[in-house]
């Protein structure tokens, strides 16, 4: 299903799931002026279509002993296609890698690394990222502290370009 397709209503609906996950059907309908049956057909057509790919719980990272995030831009081999798919495939197994984006400019690939400490991401730096396949440079950027996290999409926004 196109974005072109989604009318008002399933933006509002995708806006709120978005905001509280949580809602019940009932919750979900009322505040978008449906009742229950079209509304769940609605979420229902959406999940099908690929446009809500899951449901999850936000943790709090500190609360779960996470204290340390690092954006890590890694620059790979370019002549070597197999070792950058390998490389691509390693990422993916990696539990510390909480995103991982192919990029433009100065690195190849930003991944987002989550550990419990300093000492922690060093083994990990050491131990994992820099023996991962055609890896030729890395660096780290540590964060602060963190401004805003965990953003909802702009959907009021989608159709304006």
């Amino acid at each position: 299903m196109p974005s072109g397709q989604l009318d008002a209503t399933d933006r509002r609906i995708l806006a709120l799931l978005q905001g509280d996950a949580r809602l019940t059907n009932v919750e979900l309908a009322e505040k978008v002026n449906l009742s229950p049956s079209p509304c769940l057909r609605r979420v229902r057509r959406l999940e099908a279509s690929g446009i809500i790919r899951g449901y999850h719980a936000e943790l709090d990272r500190r609360s779960v002993g996470l204290e340390l995030t690092v954006f890590v831009g890694i620059k790979v081999e370019r002549h070597h296609e197999e070792q950058a798919n390998a490389f691509r495939e390693a990422v993916v197994k990696l539990p510390e890698v909480v995103t991982a984006h192919l990029v433009s400019g100065e690195s190849d690939f930003l991944l987002q690394v989550v550990v419990p400490s300093l000492a922690a991401y060093e083994a990990f730096l050491t131990g994992t990222l820099l023996r991962l396949p055609g890896v030729s440079d890395i660096r780290s950027n540590f964060a602060i502290q963190p401004v805003k996290e965990y953003g909802t999409l702009p959907l009021d926004n989608s159709d304006k370009a």
